[in-house]
């Protein structure tokens, strides 16, 4: 019987649900888009034996400390067209206090909002809902992007920092970058 994808949070636009194993051919085709690609592993393509053996089971995992997963599927709202996925994961599974959060989405996704918008959602929800304390993400530093949306989600840029990657891939001598916001802080800009 396949799983019933439940809807675990909805914005104006998107809806995120768990992932299911009939989303495997939806990952290779986002994982084999090199501009997709660019910044997490130089662009290189990926197999389906690689969706199916380490992939899938990374999003399909339950987190013990928020009894959910960390990762979600998302689509348009409107169309139900598969877009990529959004991440908002404990950094360790047994402390739901600092989450870290993360996207990759389609190219026809691209400069939509989609990411800002998914990522507010996700920011409010691990603060109030998972017990989240802090959230964190990381890109290279030269993920212009990536870095923007953080930055409309409210995180703040905390520090750079240098990662001795197996393959090096272009922009990886700039290094990486890491952005947070607390609770606190995202409390006060509520106010």
């Amino acid at each position: 019987m396949p799983e019933s994808p439940r809807t675990f949070l909805e914005t104006d636009r998107l809806v995120l649900r768990p992932f299911t194993n009939a989303d495997a051919p939806h990952l290779l085709a986002l994982d084999n888009d090199p501009e997709v690609m660019r910044y997490i592993n130089g662009g290189r393509p990926t197999t389906a034996g690689s969706i199916r053996e380490r992939t899938l089971p990374r999003l399909l995992h339950d987190h013990p400390c928020t009894g959910t997963r960390g990762f979600w599927a998302v689509e348009e709202k409107a169309t139900g067209t598969f877009l990529g996925w959004f991440e908002l994961r404990p950094v360790d599974d047994h402390d739901r206090t600092v989450v870290e959060l993360g996207y990759r989405l389609n190219r026809a996704a691209w400069g939509r909002g989609y990411a800002t918008e998914g990522a507010l959602a996700l920011v409010r929800k691990g603060f109030t809902d998972l017990g989240a304390e802090r959230v964190t993400a990381n890109t290279m530093a030269v993920n212009a992007g990536s870095r923007r949306v953080m930055e409309k989600a409210g995180l703040t840029f905390l520090r750079s920092y240098a990662e001795d990657w197996p393959d090096a891939i272009e922009g990886s001598e700039h290094g990486e970058v890491e952005y947070v916001l607390t609770r606190a802080e995202w409390q006060a800009r509520q106010a």
